[in-house]
């Protein structure tokens, strides 16, 4: 008995210390799958730390079998304490289904969708207040994420962008070649719409597109499943205004503008088209990185620059090979690392934070990682991450048999240079705000 009284005594220091810290636990999101979301009604609360250990304890395993409950609530606790320094902010959410897709709408909200094969949600979310509270955290009393706007999908959405200065956001069922075009809605309707399609260039069967929007004043966006199938419409007309021209097929796993005509085309196999919509000259290519293997699958991002002055292309492979190189000479490696990770998931995903040397890595497991370039060499040496969002992982109990919990996507903020959003296959939403440990 004695034993029992402290732990909930520390189970209530905790939870007192995660609020003055601005740690918090949202409720599920309870929507009704009606037609419209008019007269939806999502009930978002903040559970305290002691209601959500409880929820977890009673299913009573982990991800790596069975736990007893008190050594469960250790492992929790013990993490649950190290975050309220980690984090300056930390708030969790659970989607009644889990995403692949975060995209940001506004510098406060972000659309989420599922994958699932039949009916799934397109749901726009605006961010806890309390994150973007300068002073005074404790006092701002929106803590929780909060529904603006919903549909229905009749597909999986498997690549969601949304398009610049308006209100339209683009998907792709990762199936097919052909894109569904979406009006998010505004103040007077709470509803998302399905307002036209977009016709893909022919690929091999069961690829899906991956999609960029311009930075352009005209809405237009850039697609295709593989390098020789990208094209850029304009969604207005449909018209085609622009095709790569390859001389292979090579399956595409990104499509990023680095300015508003210059993009870049990454393959799963290491390879790299850049290319200019504005000219008809063939694209550039780089091949990929000298010591990768035949097996190999490799993920690619790069930094925005309007003047591609400053712009790094990150390249990172599935046995954790991760190479940086400048844009204007793709070529030639700037850094490398071998990161601890090995992944055969379709859903890696590696992201320049914005403004600093940081990438972040997800995929793989249950852990987002953040690494800093600036420590990185020429040689090839393995390096650690700077910091570990454990969150998805730890507080995830799975049934026997059960796959473990992984990252399905992640993003960063693009103004605030230390907040990222996370979602796992659990259908757990994390927005952190994470602090740099001392060096």
């Amino acid at each position: 008995m004695t034993e029992l009284l402290k732990r909930r005594r520390n189970k209530r220091k905790i939870t007192a210390a995660a609020m003055d810290c601005g740690v918090a636990w949202a409720g599920n999101c309870h929507c009704s799958k009606r037609s419209s979301y008019s007269e939806c009604r999502c009930q978002y609360r903040i559970h305290r730390r002691v209601e959500a250990a409880d929820r977890l304890r009673k299913r009573g395993f982990s991800c790596s079998g069975e736990m007893e409950s008190s050594e469960f609530e250790d492992v929790l606790d013990e993490w649950f304490i190290e975050s309220l320094t980690a984090y300056k902010d930390l708030h969790v959410y659970q989607l009644e289904h889990p995403t692949q897709v975060i995209e940001w709408t506004s510098g406060k909200t972000v659309c989420v969708a599922g994958y699932g094969s039949s009916k799934n949600q397109l749901l726009e979310l605006r961010l806890p207040l309390k994150l973007f509270a300068e002073e005074n955290k404790g006092l701002c009393a929106e803590r929780d994420f909060k529904l603006l706007h919903g549909g229905f999908s009749e597909g999986p959405v498997g690549c969601l962008r949304h398009v610049p200065a308006s209100r339209l956001i683009v998907t792709n069922d990762g199936q097919g070649t052909d894109l569904q075009v979406w009006d998010l809605g505004g103040d007077d309707s709470d509803v998302i719409r399905r307002t036209g399609t977009v016709k893909g260039r022919e690929s091999a069967p069961q690829r899906g597109s991956r999609i960029a929007a311009s930075p352009s004043s005209s809405p237009q966006v850039l697609h295709g499943a593989e390098s020789s199938s990208v094209q850029l419409t304009q969604l207005a007309s449909g018209q085609s205004l622009y095709k790569l021209e390859t001389d292979t097929s090579d399956p595409l796993n990104s499509l990023q503008f680095t300015s508003d005509a210059v993009f870049l085309a990454g393959c799963s196999n290491g390879r790299i088209y850049m290319a200019d919509t504005r000219v008809s000259a063939a694209p550039q290519m780089s091949p990929p990185p000298a010591s990768s293997g035949q097996s190999a699958v490799w993920w690619t991002d790069a930094t925005a620059d309007p003047q591609q002055a400053s712009c790094r292309v990150v390249r990172l492979s599935s046995s954790g090979h991760a190479v940086v190189s400048d844009l204007r000479k793709l070529g030639e490696a700037v850094c490398q690392a071998q990161l601890d990770i090995h992944c055969s998931s379709d859903n890696v995903t590696v992201s320049w934070a914005p403004r600093t040397n940081y990438i972040s890595v997800s995929g793989f497991s249950g852990v987002v990682e953040i690494y800093d370039t600036c420590d990185w060499k020429m040689e090839l040496r393995r390096v650690q991450p700077l910091f570990q969002h454990r969150g998805h992982e730890v507080s995830c109990q799975q049934a026997d048999g059960c796959d473990p919990v992984c990252i399905t996507a992640h993003v960063w903020h693009p103004e605030r240079p230390q907040t990222l959003l996370s979602t796992a296959s659990d259908g757990s939403v994390h927005v952190w705000d994470w602090v740099e440990p001392d060096s």
